[in-house]
């Protein structure tokens, strides 16, 4: 029996980046790389596919970020706030007088 060939994901990419680029024929790249041509066009229907969840993820990740960074800053100038706040009180208390 033979075994299936199994390709990376790489490879699949690099073989679609290059159907998509439409120097060659189908035909042509299927001869040089030694892949079906039904293989190929299945590479390209799933990347077509695909292609606009890749999108759509990247915008999430940057809006989870920018999401995460701005509850940072608001905990950190709430802190110095309240930091703030407690030196004061503490400068009353021990009578120590304001340098400004």
């Amino acid at each position: 029996m033979k075994t299936r060939k199994s390709y990376t994901a790489e490879f699949k990419s690099q073989i679609v980046l290059e159907i998509l680029r439409e120097e060659k024929t189908l035909n042509e790249i299927a001869s040089s790389h030694g892949i079906h041509v039904n293989q190929l066009r299945q590479w390209k229907k799933a990347a077509v596919e695909q292609m606009p969840q890749l999108f759509s993820n990247e915008n999430k990740k940057v809006e989870q970020v920018k999401t995460q960074y701005e509850e940072q800053i608001e905990n950190l100038y709430a802190e110095v706030g309240r930091l703030t706040t407690q030196l004061s009180w503490l400068k009353k208390k021990s009578g120590i007088k304001d340098e400004r």
